[in-house]
């Protein structure tokens, strides 16, 4: 089994002390986001790996050595977009970001780090011509270290359009979706600067936007996971199935342990938070020894 920690929330960023006393526990208690019992999910006995997604990974740094000292594989999922604060307001600075990657390939091989440049937003702020900017100027400074970056473009659900909408009347800015013809071109370029720096480029279930040079994604990937294990000189075998979570996911199949409306960064294109402040309640009210990740109280019976 793999474990998904998470892409409902960034464990890695806010919720650290909690992973590691579940981890230590061997297992924790989740809601089910989408009705019916809470599920219990295994955190170490029958767990072939770990797939964890942040945008700062540096308060995690206990949790990860506890989990490569079980010798448990992970791969790390580390989103860095460099976008204004006006649509990302508090994620740490591109450059730390860039330097923690580097550490962690250092320290746990570099097939155990994944750069995500996603979500692609446009607005008069971030036009085409900002994310080619940023995206070399990234690309230059994670070469060497990381072998694959993962881009999709913003899926404009409701929950993301309100979000935008309100950031966008805050702070001055306009918003929008081009069509598919100005994302391809975007895809493209993207896929040669990768490709200039040692960088494969894939699509994360956007098959429609998979241009010449590029792969769909495989986020969760058990052969990924693999090669960390090899790397650390480990023999792990990992069956997941591919079982993705929505349509063109090529993810294998894993268990998610994280919580909807529970990440405070409060970036105007999340699509797993509608209300900021409920967010910084649920964290602020967080029980770091609690089975839960989201207040007791708030879970259903």
């Amino acid at each position: 089994m793999i474990v998904s920690a998470s892409y409902r929330t960034d464990i890695p960023a806010f919720y650290g002390p909690w992973f590691v006393n579940r981890f230590r526990a061997g297992f924790a208690r989740v809601v089910n986001p989408y009705g019916g019992p809470p599920a219990t999910v295994p955190l170490r006995q029958g767990v072939d790996g770990f797939v964890f997604w942040t945008r700062n990974a540096q308060p995690f740094a206990e949790a990860l050595r506890l989990v490569r000292k079980a010798e448990i594989p992970f791969v790390l999922h580390y989103t860095i977009t460099a976008l204004p604060r006006a649509l990302e307001r508090s994620v740490i600075d591109p450059a730390r970001a860039v330097a923690d990657i580097r550490a962690l390939a250092g320290q746990y091989g570099p097939r155990a780090v994944v750069w995500r440049y996603d979500p692609i937003v446009f607005s008069d702020l971030t036009p085409a011509e900002f994310h080619l900017d940023a995206f070399a100027r990234l690309a230059e400074s994670l070469a060497g270290t990381v072998d694959e970056v993962v881009i999709s473009f913003a899926q404009i659900y409701k929950k993301t359009a309100r979000n935008l909408d309100a950031a966008a009347r805050a702070e001055g800015f306009r918003w929008f979706d081009p069509d598919d013809r100005d994302k391809h071109a975007l895809a493209a370029q993207l896929v040669e600067i990768a490709a200039k720096h040692g960088i494969a480029l894939s699509v994360c279930s956007q098959a429609a936007h998979v241009v010449a040079g590029a792969r769909a994604a495989a986020c969760i990937d058990a052969r990924r996971l693999e090669d960390v294990a090899r790397g650390w000189g480990l023999l792990r075998a990992v069956t997941a199935k591919v079982k993705g979570n929505r349509p063109g996911c090529l993810c294998h199949e894993s268990r998610d342990i994280g919580a909807y409306e529970s990440c405070p960064h409060g970036c105007a294109y999340c699509y797993a938070v509608g209300s900021r402040a409920l967010a910084k309640r649920r964290h602020a009210g967080h029980d770091p020894q609690a089975e839960f990740l989201i207040p007791t109280a708030e879970v259903p019976s």
